[in-house]
């Protein structure tokens, strides 16, 4: 055996190590922004998330992060990030507004959970934000919920990427879904993901009557085709208030069909070129 050939096994053998460890080792990296202090039901939704996320991440190739320190959200911080979440609220100063929405027009990914799209004049979170709520949401105001928190049939919309692999119905966990004040349907830029199912009707226990839905269009997943965007209604547990205990009765994560439109979310913003 000639010394160029065994020169050439060994450099192809090192080239080639080099190559697949360079693949394997390749990954994104997701930032969870959070409060986690008001509503023991977000509260709860936060740490789960935080709980889940991690495990998902080991498994599927990706880093996650998460912060509660909302000052992270500026340009230098993120240029790390492919992809955002805000796991409950949004950001408040006009600093960390500004470089959201630059990031975003940027080509960065996002993913917004239940009380992220959250905004009621004369409340702790007024719409106070046009760009966000009305551009980028699309969703405008708060309007109504559903109470106690309870499973509803999900019906799948349109097709897309994110919805890849999920049955044309499903039920969801348990949770306190929102009304809005806009119609997306409306919206040429909003493509409507799921929306509740005719079936779940009456949804919602009550006591109060307006809080019981017995019929209506409400979408609860949506992507704004102009940006990589999800946003997701779902991220409300449900708590024992009534006892004093508050003590988690349900959680969000322990749903295969809400799991995988959530990771294949990760995985197409995750995976693509800004």
């Amino acid at each position: 055996m000639s010394k160029n050939y065994i020169l050439i096994v060994f450099f192809s053998i090192c080239f080639l190590g080099f190559s697949q460890s360079k693949k394997t080792n390749s990954k994104f990296k997701v930032i969870a922004f959070y409060r986690a202090k008001n509503d023991q039901a977000h509260i709860s939704f936060v740490h789960e998330a935080n709980k889940w996320f991690p495990k998902i991440a080991e498994e599927n190739h990706f880093e996650y992060d998460s912060t509660s320190n909302w000052d992270n959200l500026n340009a230098k911080f993120l240029e790390q990030y492919k992809v955002v979440l805000f796991l409950d609220t949004r950001p408040e100063t006009s600093d960390q507004r500004e470089a959201f929405q630059k990031y975003m027009e940027n080509g960065g990914g996002f993913i917004g959970f239940h009380f992220s799209a959250f905004a009621l004049n004369d409340s702790s979170y007024p719409q106070n934000w046009d760009w966000y709520h009305n551009a980028f949401l699309g969703s405008g105001e708060y309007g109504s919920n559903t109470w106690r928190p309870t499973s509803a049939v999900l019906r799948v919309e349109n097709q897309d990427p994110i919805t890849k692999g999920l049955p044309k119905t499903f039920s969801s966990q348990p949770n306190e879904w929102y009304r809005w004040s806009n119609d997306l349907t409306k919206n040429p830029d909003i493509k409507i993901l799921l929306a509740i199912d005719e079936s779940s009707f009456p949804l919602g226990t009550g006591p109060k009557a307006h809080e019981i839905w017995h019929s209506g269009y409400y979408p609860v997943v949506w992507t704004n085709k102009k940006y990589k965007m999800l946003y997701v209604n779902m991220g409300h547990n449900d708590i024992d208030y009534e006892h004093g205990t508050n003590k988690t009765l349900s959680n969000t994560f322990e749903n295969e069909n809400q799991n995988k439109l959530i990771l294949n979310a990760i995985k197409l913003f995750g995976n693509s070129k800004k």
